[in-house]
């Protein structure tokens, strides 16, 4: 925990301050979402999943390309990095591997209930099937583009496919983690504003 805050407590610290502003702009963005004519509960389902995408991202994203005093390392051995850990200390590998989950969950949680196209279904794939496969897709792609960063940037740190593995499956947990609230309906369903004159029409909601 000392080697975690020695090396990360400035992430920590800025990620705890900004909290409250990305909550004071979720607010404001609901808002103004408000006024241009969408019901609450799009408008803050809406605000909500963009901000927590992007607050949720940002701080690992700044903590994977922050460099070190090492050379870069590129692994491209599918499970030789995991395996590895699981047979060392467990507390680094808990710490490791819980990292590389979490650094696209909020991506993964927040993208399909900001964006109804990532889970609709595909061929023969149930929706459930389709969002996590999309959302690994996603993260995947993510992860790609960072452990691509930190080699080409010589950043002094290991670009792994098990990276690229373990971030997609993150991805695609945390969409599992959110299924109540895009599976089963998206926020854009929520209801139908009824024009002028006409008796107000609203469409399935989601349960709470």
């Amino acid at each position: 925990m000392t080697q975690v805050w020695r090396d990360w407590g400035p992430v920590l610290v800025a990620s705890a301050v900004a909290l409250p502003l990305a909550g004071l702009v979720a607010v404001l963005l609901t808002r103004l979402r408000r006024r241009s004519g969408l019901p609450v509960r799009v408008a803050a389902w809406r605000s909500v999943a963009e901000i927590g995408m992007v607050a949720g991202t940002l701080p690992w994203i700044w903590m994977i390309l922050t460099p070190r005093p090492a050379p870069r390392t590129l692994d491209p051995v599918p499970l030789r990095g995991l395996v590895d850990l699981l047979t060392g200390s467990p507390a680094v590998a808990v710490v490791q591997i819980g990292g590389n989950l979490l650094v696209f969950a909020a991506l993964g949680f927040f993208a399909p209930i900001r964006f109804a196209a990532l889970s609709r279904p595909a061929g023969p794939l149930r929706r459930t099937a389709s969002g996590a496969l999309r959302l690994l897709a996603v993260g995947a792609a993510g992860s790609v583009l960072v452990e691509t960063l930190q080699y080409a940037l010589d950043l002094g740190r290991v670009s792994a496919v098990d990276d690229v593995l373990v971030n997609g499956a993150g991805a695609m947990l945390a969409a599992l983690a959110a299924r109540r609230w895009w599976a089963d309906g998206d926020p854009d369903r929520v209801a139908v504003p009824a024009r002028p004159g006409d008796p107000e029409r609203s469409s399935p909601r989601r349960s709470e």
